[in-house]
């Protein structure tokens, strides 16, 4: 019997109530670890509910702060942080699952059950392979991460001890979408540097797509290097549906961040400036948090798109928070072909479940009430204006980490509301409404169908 079974029974809890206990297990443990005073600095002290806000931010790799994470982690806490963020980005089943399988035990039908939960698998079958191919996959990118912005920030530090930190932070951030960062001042000081800008760029998309995605792209590789030229390789719908929703709300985001701040916050910025200014902002939405400037600095319709970017947030099964990509397709594909007169979605020679576009809607609208029940909720409870709450509950709920600068001033219930919203957007709207809901049963009886007005 494994640990994953046996947790199972000693606890006679559902399968995603086991998984939302061992998030919140990882958030407990994260807290007393980065409560540790070694790895602090000298003389530093932080209280509990910030302690408490540090772990969900790590644990759910949102990277909204109340405290500097440069100013209060010495070497040994950073490296404590990156741990973390690796359990949150990449999965507490995906690590678990490899550790286990290190102690030589094999995983049983419950332990595959929180897998399919963690991941939003739809079948059993192959789950144990696919975790040791996601963290194969996560661990490689973050390696060559680091090898590539260690060597280059030697030009940018004085010792390469420094260098090597500064480069697997930044890499593991990046990665995981995590946000933080051991600057002081996330990527700013990088503004003017577009190789660091680009290498992050990748890092952050490579995070935010999806590991199914990654997965089928090297599957892709894989055969292009064998001799039989002639087998053709098919990506999974999925894959296709979220793969050009990323790309297409990167773009979306791009320009109308390009066109809105063309005679404002980009006026005085050369050609190249203003595209990778616009271009950063834009993929950081997707759940990155990382930023090349100050978001205050933007006019307030260009702060209403990033609001509804980080919403939206980054695909299913990936490191990020918010509705997923998939959602926010289907939603539009429904309304098209509704108003088209279709009675089914077709895309990609494929027709979508009707289960899969009632649970897109589900996602949507309790996303939605949730969000907004938190803005009236800090409204009534902060002193801050409208815009600074709304950009800070939707950062929260997409596990985004961009913040207009309200975090660290946030009163105790403030911050309870956030650490919700950061902990609802990393195990998904659908866990949280799996924990709400009783047992399912089936109807012994129906009354007599009729239709209401709509509209």
């Amino acid at each position: 019997m494994n640990i994953f079974s046996r947790l199972f029974k000693a606890s006679h809890l559902s399968t995603i109530r086991l998984i939302v206990l061992f998030y919140l297990m990882t958030v407990l443990i994260s807290t007393l670890l980065l409560g540790i005073p070694l790895f602090h600095q000298g003389g530093f002290s932080i209280s509990f509910i910030d302690l408490v806000f540090t772990a969900v931010s790590a644990v759910s790799v949102t990277g909204l702060t109340v405290v500097s994470t440069a100013d209060t982690f010495n070497a040994a806490g950073k490296i404590a942080l990156t741990v973390v963020l690796q359990f949150g980005g990449i999965g507490i089943m995906t690590l678990g699952t490899f550790i286990w399988i290190l102690l030589g035990k094999k995983i049983g039908l419950r332990g595959r059950q929180l897998i399919q939960i963690d991941q939003n698998r739809t079948t059993l079958s192959g789950l144990v392979k696919l975790m040791l191919k996601i963290l194969k996959i996560i661990v490689t990118i973050e390696v060559i991460g680091t090898i590539i912005l260690s060597t280059y920030f030697l030009s940018y530090f004085d010792t390469w001890q420094e260098a090597l930190l500064q480069g697997f932070f930044a890499s593991v951030s990046a990665t995981t979408n995590a946000g933080f960062d051991i600057t002081g001042a996330s990527l700013i000081p990088f503004a003017d540097d577009y190789f660091v800008q680009f290498v992050n760029i990748i890092l952050l998309i490579l995070g935010a797509i999806g590991f199914p995605v990654l997965i089928e792209v090297q599957e892709l590789m894989r055969r292009g290097h064998q001799s039989d030229i002639n087998q053709k390789y098919t990506f999974s719908l999925f894959s296709k549906v979220t793969s050009l929703t990323f790309f297409a709300l990167i773009v979306a985001g791009w320009l109308l961040i390009y066109v809105l701040e063309s005679n404002h916050f980009l006026a005085d910025k050369i050609w190249h400036e203003k595209i990778f200014y616009s271009l950063f902002q834009s993929v950081t939405t997707r759940s990155g948090g990382l930023a090349t400037m100050d978001v205050n600095d933007f006019t307030l319709p260009t702060l209403v798109v990033i609001c509804i970017l980080m919403f939206i947030g980054a695909s299913p099964s990936s490191v990020g928070g918010g509705i997923r990509t998939t959602s926010f397709a289907i939603m539009l594909l429904a309304i098209y072909n509704y108003g088209k007169g279709n009675t089914s979605i077709k895309v990609f020679g494929r027709e979508l479940d009707q289960e899969d576009v009632m649970r897109s809607f589900i996602v949507i609208t309790t996303a939605a009430m949730l969000c907004l029940g938190s803005i009236i909720a800090l409204t009534y409870l902060e002193p801050f204006p409208l815009i600074s709450i709304a950009f800070e509950v939707c950062s929260a709920f997409g596990t985004t980490g961009l913040s207009m600068g309200i975090t660290p001033d946030l009163s105790t219930a403030g911050k309870i509301i956030i650490i919700f919203l950061m902990f609802i957007g990393r195990i998904g709207i659908f866990s949280f409404l799996f924990l709400l809901r009783g047992r399912v049963t089936k109807d012994i009886y129906h009354y007599p169908k009729e239709r209401v007005i709509i509209g």
